[in-house]
């Protein structure tokens, strides 16, 4: 006669518990989802509200080109390949019409002394000249 092997999970109804991934990946994907915006909201409200010129206004303001003064490492300072003293650029700048549409555009060597670019500024203002710009070189490739 056969041997029966009894068990108590043979036909009793109870199965194996198992853990469904599909719904837990859900649930991930739609809290990543939910900090995801909450962050970005959050960002925004940290903006500082500014009113961006339209294309035309933008234009009128770049039209002319700026004077392009250079200061190298030594303190030497130069406009289009001649060198000029502190005086001699606000001699020449206070002696252009229309010197508040004048555009300056300064570029100094990163060893260039502080001093010696503030000496610049201050002959640019003292010219009269509001629009100075400072050129840097960008450090994304």
């Amino acid at each position: 006669m056969p041997v029966k092997l009894s068990s108590s999970a043979e036909g009793d109804g109870h199965d194996e518990a198992r853990i469904e991934i599909v719904p837990l990946i859900d649930i991930m994907f739609f809290l990543l989802a939910s900090f995801m915006l909450v962050s970005l909201s959050m960002t925004q409200l940290k903006r500082v509200p500014i009113e961006l010129p339209d294309s035309s206004a933008a234009l009128a303001e770049n039209s002319a080109p700026p004077y392009h003064f250079a200061i190298d490492a030594q303190g030497v300072i130069t406009l289009n390949e001649s060198i000029l003293t502190p005086t001699e650029v606000t001699d020449k700048l206070a002696a252009l019409e229309h010197r508040d549409e004048v555009n300056v555009l300064i570029a100094a060597d990163a060893n260039t002394r502080h001093q010696q670019v503030m000496r610049l500024l201050d002959a640019v203002r003292a010219a009269g000249i509001e629009r100075v710009s400072f050129e840097t070189k960008s450090t994304q490739p």
